[in-house]
């Protein structure tokens, strides 16, 4: 992230917020929710599936093995699985994972995780590279992929370079090598983001190899194609081409000029990063004509690649804390400029939004500060162009989690009033696969015993017949791994209604 900032975590529960009315989900193509399958490649300005179907990656970065603690944070608050499962269930088809080289270090331990009540009781002794091969597994029963993003060369704090005098280039890249030999075969993992947000004295091009960022990454990108030619290759901008400076990370103008080129064709996927003045302020946020003038800005950094069919482009980071008009503004003419799913489907930007985690300081997250609660606010700023998730596996072995073989399709479904102030009422519905087996679908039925009425629907559609409502999951949400689970909400008025009996069919 621009400038680095890791603040301390905070301990304040939040209060909810009422949900902005994010509408479900859905995609113009049904065919597009059994793409992701295997490893990917690139086609132009798309990212496609083994079988060449278009993908678009639209994720969280869930950040924590690049810090102090050695491992993604949240799990001294829950369970690394119901993290997982809660960002499938609203919409997150692709996990960011930042890192530092620290992980590779024998002594290096990690901290700060809650084992009780059987929290994360299969993470217990192992050290963090064991603790990620967890991770990348369930995620890969749960139907998302996974990028791992090179974030910092130690847990200190961000590099300008992609080396230090502590982590010379030679780290770096053997140990992009052993990530791409470890995960060999397991294609959740479908890709390695170099080396986070370069920057100044960082250059694009310009022929000296201890600052020039894209022979530097040729050169790593190259070496884990060595291992692993199926691996995309991330590239990020630089901050400054031919004077002109931007977010760091941010400016890919010297594509255009000076393309990464590598062993393997079709590979590599340029990512952008960008922000909001909760982070720092820039230039064009003081324009007369803001926001207007973004999509020109954007154009120029990093959207022209896009454009013009060069390759796929990636914004790997963007966030805000929303707290200001202007980042309002912002955010939502980001949003509109990638292109809603349900108009252009994978013919996309592809992007992970900064993040997870509540406790980035200049931008917060999409959880509340409590690690359980959905900021339903900046969650919704993101519906449009969320995008169906891929098919499972990447993980279990046979007839486990994600692996092949019969069984029995059940779930079960409990319903929560998150908020009740007499004249309308939050409610918000989990459901659980208690099968042996993958169900690729579900629906939810319940009656009240009032004049209810359901208001707005999110990560779920319905029908509403008198008093009773069936709600059906959404493109996004409706393959759940044996053991996981889904969730949708709702708002409904009046209030007052108390909580109904529910079922719940799978198929």
């Amino acid at each position: 992230m621009f400038c680095s900032l890791r603040r301390a975590l905070c301990a304040v529960a939040a209060a909810l917020l009422l949900p902005l009315g994010a509408q479900t989900v859905q995609s113009a193509h049904a065919a597009e929710a059994a793409a992701g399958a295997g490893y990917w490649h690139t086609s132009g300005r798309q990212i496609l599936d083994e079988a060449g179907q278009p993908v678009r990656v639209a994720g969280i970065n869930w950040f924590g093995f690049e810090t102090g603690n050695h491992v993604v944070h949240g799990l001294w608050s829950r369970d690394y699985k119901s993290m997982i499962d809660q960002m499938k269930s609203l919409g997150y088809n692709t996990i960011r994972i930042p890192f530092s080289d620290d992980i590779f270090k024998s002594g290096t331990v990690p901290n700060s995780i809650d084992f009780s009540g059987g929290k994360n009781a299969d993470l217990q002794g192992l050290n963090s590279l064991q603790i990620l091969d967890k991770i990348v597994s369930y995620a890969g029963q749960d139907g998302l992929k996974v990028i791992l993003d090179r974030h910092r060369p130690d847990a200190g704090g961000q590099s300008a370079l992609w080396y230090t005098s502590a982590v010379p280039e030679s780290t770096w890249i053997a140990n992009l090598r052993a990530l791409a030999t470890r995960y060999l075969g397991q294609d959740t993992v479908v890709g390695i983001d170099l080396h986070n947000e370069p920057h100044d004295p960082a250059c694009w091009g310009c022929g000296d190899t201890t600052r020039d960022w894209r022979l530097a990454a040729q050169r790593a990108g190259n070496a884990i194609l060595a291992v692993n030619p199926e691996l995309l290759i991330f590239v990020e901008g630089v901050q400054t081409y031919n004077g002109v400076s931007g977010w760091w990370g941010g400016n890919l103008m010297g594509v255009a000029d000076h393309p990464v080129q590598l062993s393997v064709a079709n590979r590599v996927v340029y990512s952008a990063h960008d922000y909001a003045t909760s982070v720092a302020q820039q230039s064009w946020f003081s324009d007369p004509s803001f926001p207007a003038n973004m999509p020109g800005i954007w154009d120029r950094y990093w959207g022209y690649i896009f454009k013009q069919n060069i390759a796929p482009v990636w914004v790997g980071e963007f966030g805000t804390t929303l707290q200001s008009t202007v980042d309002q503004r912002w955010l939502a003419a980001l949003v509109d400029y990638l292109r809603p799913t349900s108009t252009y489907g994978s013919d996309s930007f592809h992007w992970t939004f900064w993040s997870w985690n509540p406790n980035s300081g200049d931008t917060g997250g999409i959880l509340k500060d409590d690690w359980q609660t959905v900021d339903t606010v900046k969650d919704g700023y993101l519906a449009s162009i969320k995008a169906p998730g891929f098919p499972a596996g990447g993980g279990g072995g046979p007839g486990g989690p994600g692996g092949p073989g019969g069984g029995t399709a059940a779930c079960t479904a409990a319903y929560t009033v998150s908020s009740d102030w007499g004249g309308g009422f939050n409610a918000e519905v989990k459901v659980t696969n208690t099968g042996t087996t993958a169900i690729s679908s579900w629906k939810v039925t319940w009656t009240w015993s009032g004049s209810q009425k359901v208001t707005t629907m999110w990560n779920a559609s319905y029908i509403q017949s008198g008093a009773t409502v069936t709600a059906s999951n959404a493109a996004h949400n409706g393959s759940v791994a044996a053991g996981g689970s889904a969730s949708f909400g709702f708002g409904g008025a009046p209030g007052g209604g108390g909580v109904p009996s529910v079922t719940c069919t799978a198929a």
